[in-house]
């Protein structure tokens, strides 16, 4: 039996399979060693997880993160999980779980757009080149960071439309210097500011979130995508915010002269199909 995580900055998705078929799955919050210490790590998965997984006698487990790009931050969330699972555990980036589960051995271009935004070419087994997102303050262009932070920024300087402000107000029960407070010292700044994406999705058919989300996403297409060939291979996006606007999406991909054959959610089916095409190392 394997077992399959996969985790954004908000969500951590957790696989059972045994002979290829998904026998459990289990959202947590999502894990970062960017944000959360060893420690911090160790106790969000120990009491997230049924107590049965930690029963399970698992020949491996595969850990997809954001944040577990470096040496350094795959050891802390590879010690984090060894001292829950005891049992061998192998640490990779949520970006190269996002070009397994969409290309599994093919090549393409993988984008994510959720909580943050990344982007690659993989080659169909390696990712041979990668634009570096810059996080939620210099980069993550198209995430839901990145929207709910230029809404943010039009809401403290009423450049939103009054109405939009009042809404955003009376739904969170929040005031401008609470907001402030969230952004700049409260743990994970990035997750409050997807939240407020989440609330712009209720006034799509307003010219001035409609405007603001289609911007976003041509500005994900232009500082990202087009660094790739992306007119001779398929592009393909995971993640919440490209699976709840999808239709923008393919919009704003025509603009640049390229139909999006595949949007999805998450990319843990496409990572057992996957892990099961291929014998992986120890």
């Amino acid at each position: 039996m394997k077992l399959i995580a996969e985790s954004g900055s908000t969500r951590t998705e957790w696989a059972l399979v045994e002979d290829n078929r998904l026998v459990q799955r289990v959202f947590t919050e999502g894990l970062n060693p960017f944000f959360q210490t060893r420690r911090e790590i160790s106790r969000s998965v120990r009491l997230g997880l049924p107590e049965s997984f930690f029963r399970k006698k698992l020949e491996q487990v595969y850990f997809y993160g954001a944040g577990c790009s470096s040496f350094e931050k795959k050891n802390i969330m590879g010690a984090s999980l060894v001292a829950q699972f005891k049992t061998p555990i192998q640490v990779e980036s949520d970006l190269l779980a996002a070009a397994r589960g969409l290309f599994q051995c093919e090549a393409g271009i993988a984008c994510i757009l959720g909580t943050g935004s990344n982007s690659c070419f993989y080659d169909g087994k390696i990712i041979s080149k990668n634009v570096r997102a810059g996080g939620y303050i210099l980069g993550d262009e198209g995430s839901g960071a990145a929207l709910g932070k230029i809404f943010l920024s039009d809401v403290l300087k009423n450049l939103a439309p009054k109405e939009l402000i009042n809404a955003y107000y009376e739904k969170f029960r929040i005031t401008h210097n609470e907001v402030m407070d969230s952004v700049y010292n409260h743990p994970f700044p990035n997750r409050f500011l997807t939240t407020t994406s989440y609330f712009l999705a209720d006034f799509l058919d307003t010219d001035y979130v409609y405007n603001l989300l289609m911007n976003n996403l041509r500005s994900f297409f232009t500082r990202n995508v087009t660094q790739y060939d992306y007119g001779n291979y398929p592009i393909r996006f995971v993640g919440s915010v490209a699976h709840n606007f999808s239709e923008q999406l393919r919009e704003v991909g025509k603009e640049f002269g390229v139909e999006l054959d595949v949007i999805e959610e998450t990319p843990m089916s496409g990572l057992i199909e996957f892990h099961a095409l291929i014998i992986d190392e120890p």
